[in-house]
C-alpha cells in the first residue's frame, strides 16, 4: 500500500463563474444522491469527499453583507 502524502493547513477561496458553480453543484447533487465520492480540484489540489461527509449550511449577515455557505466536512484519515 502506497504512503498517503501529508498535507499542512490550507485556507483558500476560489471565485467561479455561475455556469461553472452550476456545473460543481450538479456533480456534488449526483454524488449525494448516489452515495459516491465527490472529486473536486480548487486551487490546484485535488480533493475527494467521502460520501458519508457532514453536511452544514451557514448563512452570515454583517457589515453591510451576506454570505452562505455550503459545507462538507469530514475527518482526515
Amino acid at each position: 500500500m502506497a504512503a498517503r502524502r501529508r498535507r499542512g493547513k490550507r485556507d483558500t477561496e476560489k471565485v467561479a463563474s455561475r455556469h461553472a458553480f452550476a456545473n460543481k453543484l450538479r456533480r456534488l447533487a449526483d454524488a449525494l444522491e448516489s452515495g459516491e465520492r465527490y472529486r473536486i480540484q480548487i486551487a490546484g489540489e485535488r480533493i475527494s469527499v467521502p460520501p458519508d461527509a457532514e453536511i452544514t449550511l451557514e448563512h452570515e449577515r454583517g457589515s453591510g453583507e451576506e454570505e452562505v455557505e455550503f459545507q462538507l466536512r469530514w475527518p482526515l484519515s
